[in-house]
């Protein structure tokens, strides 16, 4: 479904909020790393929100959040601090290599810097792999945190994240990726149930790959969020090449797409980077909080 969110239209009411004041549970933080041995001990961050005081019957669901080029675990707090006052359990990873390690202690603003930073094919693919390392650890990990380990429910996981990790995010549903010998691969990871892909996107910066194949894998719902103003911070495009995932993938009753007027790329990780004030920053935050809640409760209820 092509769900077109213009802040000029409908489904925005002038003088509503979607802040949640009286929220349901308070949140509380862990920070851990996982040391991936089969990967020359490759460190694998993760930063964990959950709702502390939670004492359902039922365990939640766990949503990963995978960061763009040059974040880190940090990124997006707004947003995994809300779902978490609304009972979900987030686990922010990490990226060894695509992430502040490119820019920190360089010379510089860190755009700058990544702009002439070369991202290999190695670099991406491992990125890749951090999320089922984690995954395959999951259980581990949450047994160091009873508080944690009593709340998330690891049946019922879903996957998120912003730019480089939308791109995360689509091919671990199932989006095919090319290789070391640019042939084209499928990273998926069956575990998850439903995604949602913030300032999505594709592969047509590495080749002339047709659409109908690159997409014609994912297997999960998928919900792509952008904003008018969402060019790429690295080649300047526009936001119509965002909606290129969306389009070429299969239909879904939970695929859904919403485009926030005069939303920019920055906003859906919480921060600025280079780009200047945005006067319509917290409504977006709010709609992004709000449709992701809802897109969650949607699929996981």
């Amino acid at each position: 479904m092509r769900l077109v969110l213009l802040l000029l239209f409908v489904f925005i009411v002038s003088n509503e909020t979607y802040s949640q004041d009286n929220a349901p549970y308070e949140v509380r933080l862990i920070r851990d790393q996982l040391i991936d041995s089969s990967r020359d001990d490759r460190p694998v961050k993760i930063k964990i929100y959950y709702p502390q005081n939670y004492e359902g019957n039922e365990k939640r669901p766990i949503i990963f959040w995978s960061h763009g080029l040059g974040g880190s675990v940090d990124g997006a707090a707004f947003l995994s601090r809300h779902l978490a006052e609304n009972g979900y359990v987030l686990i922010h990873v990490q990226h060894h290599g695509t992430d502040v390690t490119i820019w920190e202690g360089k010379e510089g603003h860190p755009w700058d810097v990544i702009r002439k930073t070369k991202i290999t094919r190695d670099m991406t693919l491992d990125r890749f792999a951090d999320i089922p390392f984690v995954l395959d650890n999951l259980d581990t990990l949450l047994e160091k945190y009873p508080e944690i380990n009593k709340v998330a429910d690891t049946n019922k996981i879903g996957m998120s994240g912003h730019s480089f990790g939308a791109l995360t995010t689509q091919v671990m549903a199932g989006m095919l990726f090319p290789d070391e010998n640019n042939e084209l691969t499928s990273y998926a990871d069956n575990r998850f149930i439903a995604g949602i892909s913030y300032s999505p996107g594709g592969v047509n910066h590495l080749g002339h790959f047709p659409k109908e194949k690159v997409y014609a894998g994912i297997s999960i719902p998928l919900f792509h969020m952008t904003g008018t103003e969402d060019k790429s911070p690295l080649s300047g495009e526009g936001y119509e090449h965002r909606l290129i995932p969306h389009d070429n993938s299969p239909d879904h009753p939970h695929k859904k797409l919403l485009v926030i007027d005069g939303a920019d790329h920055m906003v859906f990780a919480g921060s600025r980077g280079k780009l200047g004030a945005n006067k319509d920053r917290q409504k977006h935050e709010e709609i992004i909080k709000s449709e992701a809640l809802a897109y969650w409760d949607e699929v996981f209820n």
